[in-house]
């Protein structure tokens, strides 16, 4: 998911994304604690930085802050 997508989701959306997020990382860490082979180990980090994203996303709009452009 990049940043742009979720800077257009509401709360609505984002709470709802993020929720389902962190079940698939629930279920693919689980997969690898069994040791069964995951489809896609590279999955897990990118879940990871995606959920990072949108708490960092739904922070600012709490707080009403602006991102800034580096």
């Amino acid at each position: 998911m990049k940043n742009y997508q979720v800077k257009q989701m509401d709360n609505e959306q984002l709470n709802k994304k993020l929720f389902e997020s962190r079940r698939e990382l629930l279920r693919l860490e689980s997969q690898r604690a069994v040791g069964a082979t995951l489809e896609s180990p590279g999955l897990i980090k990118s879940l990871k930085k995606d959920i990072a994203r949108m708490l960092t996303h739904k922070q600012l709009k709490l707080k009403g802050g602006q991102t800034k452009k580096i």
